[in-house]
């Protein structure tokens, strides 16, 4: 269960493939078989490889937070990265790719490199340039907020992106600084409806991600928050629903 070393010609080529549909499209160099590539808008790098039989396909990463996400079991296999995976066929290879680019492009500080670049030689003194900047920092997080997400309001489905809302935990002019207001995990992709009650503390959410609904909710109102699935959250995600509880706790208690 070694790669094939050098890379055989068709590996290579599938492997150069496989990262440059995925948004890995720098590609780096070859080490024992390992065919490293990165990319300028994802952070850390990824190497793919194969063995000789292309019988099982290689993945391995050095992103931590990519890493911990994903959530795949690890291979005992020697090589590159924080840990390694391995694939039956390409078609699994495949099926892994789009979802590490997105978690790559919102964790952990991406966003908030993005902002800085954006904001570097920005004026940021009277209260209209404030906005300027505050409207970039927020599109930037919208933009997050639908990679990590994958487009897609967790609780209902809801792919619409015009009925999608980038939903703060911690609202915005509560964050301690950019890093609190650009994380990804102090974000929910909601939609419209659901970002409305959340924004107002008119519902929160459990530590696994199930809904709980204040009772200044009328009937019709709780009857169309309609949810399918729960959240699913990280834990920091849930550290920072900490906070949002205690809203919605003073919003139920002050009636």
């Amino acid at each position: 269960m070694d790669p094939a070393v050098p890379q055989p010609f068709i590996i290579r080529e599938e492997c150069h493939k496989a990262a440059w549909q995925n948004g890995y499209r720098r590609v780096l160099d070859e080490t024992d078989g390992w065919a490293r590539f990165g990319s300028t808008t994802a952070q850390g790098n990824i190497w793919l490889a194969a063995d000789g039989e292309q019988d099982q396909w290689f993945l391995a990463l050095d992103h931590p937070g990519v890493v911990t996400e994903l959530g795949l079991p690890s291979a005992d296999l020697a090589g590159p990265g924080v840990a390694r995976y391995t694939f039956a066929d390409l078609t699994e290879l495949y099926a892994v790719l789009p979802r590490i680019y997105q978690l790559a492009t919102s964790l952990p500080d991406a966003p908030l490199n993005l902002f800085h670049q954006q904001t570097a030689n920005l004026p940021n003194t009277t209260e209209t340039e404030r906005l300027v900047v505050q409207r970039i920092g927020q599109d930037i997080f919208r933009k997050t907020l639908m990679e990590y997400w994958q487009g897609r309001c967790p609780l209902t489905g809801i792919t619409d992106p015009e009925l999608l809302r980038a939903s703060h935990i911690i609202p915005w002019a509560e964050c301690t600084d950019d890093a609190q207001r650009l994380d990804v995990h102090n974000g929910l992709l909601l939609s419209a409806l659901w970002d409305a009650a959340f924004d107002r503390a008119l519902v929160t959410f459990d530590n696994e991600g199930n809904p709980e609904f204040s009772p200044k909710l009328s009937a019709p109102a709780r009857q169309s928050l309609h949810w399918d699935h729960p959240l699913p959250l990280s834990d920091q995600h849930r550290q920072n629903l900490t906070a949002h509880r205690q809203r919605f706790q003073r919003t139920v208690q002050n009636g």
